[in-house]
């Protein structure tokens, strides 16, 4: 949890348009002004970091699995929601440098990182990226 604590600028286009700057502090972190908890489960392995972010494996950084509960209901930036009339329920991270990419994902079955899996997903809400 170390790594992703502290305020992060919205970067990518769907960061920028939905979410906006997001925080970590604690237990908790802060989408447009609105708390919620999270709790961490486990740190991903590289392979399943390559498989939800597209990222190089051997590029150092490291990721988490969280669970949280953002309803569907929730609105956050231009009337936006992060998983359509689905709930929130798993956030993959992935921190390098001054770089943070979230993964959220809805059901209540863990997600499975694996290629083929993350491909056939209909779990996967959507990839954001931040910096600092």
């Amino acid at each position: 949890m170390a790594q992703e604590k502290g305020y992060w600028r919205a970067e990518s286009s769907t960061a920028q348009s939905i979410t906006g700057d997001i925080g970590f502090s604690g237990e908790k972190m802060s989408i447009n002004f609105t708390g919620f908890v999270i709790a961490q489960i486990r740190s991903l392995e590289p392979g399943e970091v390559s498989a939800v972010f597209d990222a190089d494996s051997s590029g150092g950084g490291s990721g988490n699995l969280y669970r949280l509960n953002i309803p569907a209901a929730k609105k956050f930036l231009h009337k936006n929601t992060l998983c359509g009339t689905e709930d929130v329920q798993w956030m993959a991270t992935y921190v390098v440098g001054r770089s943070l990419k979230i993964a959220f994902f809805s059901g209540p079955k863990m997600p499975v990182f694996t290629l083929t899996e993350i491909g056939n997903s209909t779990d996967l809400c959507g990839t954001f990226s931040y910096v600092r």
